[in-house]
């Protein structure tokens, strides 16, 4: 029985591995690293601090995902963040992505 909990955990690991990669991935491919960088700033915040200023709030993601979908301005300073041609789904994903990240 042990042996096949430590199968599941591990191979939980291995999926949301997986799935991290895939947001970043995704974050590339919508040209989102072009102005910010995960652990360090660009043009815009690192994701690692927005991850920090978020830590615990419960509407940090639903706010996050409609800033990356309709873009935003003046959280982080005067540089405007411009819309982003993402689906719903994608700024959730983006969204959850980032504030995952420590």
């Amino acid at each position: 029985m042990k042996a096949v909990y430590v199968a599941m955990m591990a191979a939980a690991g291995i999926v949301m591995t997986g799935q991290a990669q895939a947001d970043e991935a995704l974050a590339k491919a919508k040209n989102c690293m072009s102005c910010h960088a995960i652990d360090k700033k660009l043009v815009g915040p690192s994701y690692k601090d927005v991850a920090a200023k978020y830590k615990g709030d419960a509407k940090a993601p639903a706010m996050l995902a409609a800033k990356i979908k309709a873009g935003g301005k003046g959280t982080w300073g005067q540089i405007p963040m411009p819309p982003n041609n993402v689906t719903e789904d994608e700024a959730k994903k983006l969204a959850a992505w980032v504030l995952a990240l420590k």
